[in-house]
């Protein structure tokens, strides 16, 4: 009986040259995403931190309107007038309509 050859399959320059792109683009893909992915919560954080700064400045606005409303209530001013010693006259006072 004769002894049959065995074959040996041989990677070709050209199958090297696909592998290494192929190995290479899915690295870089890995890469790419990973340095985008820190971008993106990055960014968010920066969002998310602005909106609280957003909120916090509301509130204090909101504050800051109740205390307006609280000194130019009628009762306050009364107070004040009082105080200062003048006398309140309701016939002084002229309502302007537009």
């Amino acid at each position: 009986m004769a002894k049959r050859k065995v074959r040996r399959m041989r990677i070709t320059k050209g199958e090297k040259l696909l592998y290494g792109t192929a190995i290479l683009c899915f690295s870089l893909t890995v890469l790419l995403k990973i340095f985008c992915g820190a971008g993106t919560q990055h960014l968010s954080m920066s969002v998310e931190k602005v909106r609280y700064e957003i909120n916090s400045q509301e509130k204090r606005n909101e504050s800051l309107t109740m205390q307006v409303n609280e000194l130019t209530a009628f009762d306050k001013i009364k107070d004040v007038v009082k105080d200062m010693g003048l006398a309140y006259n309701n016939e002084n006072i002229m309502v302007i309509n537009d």
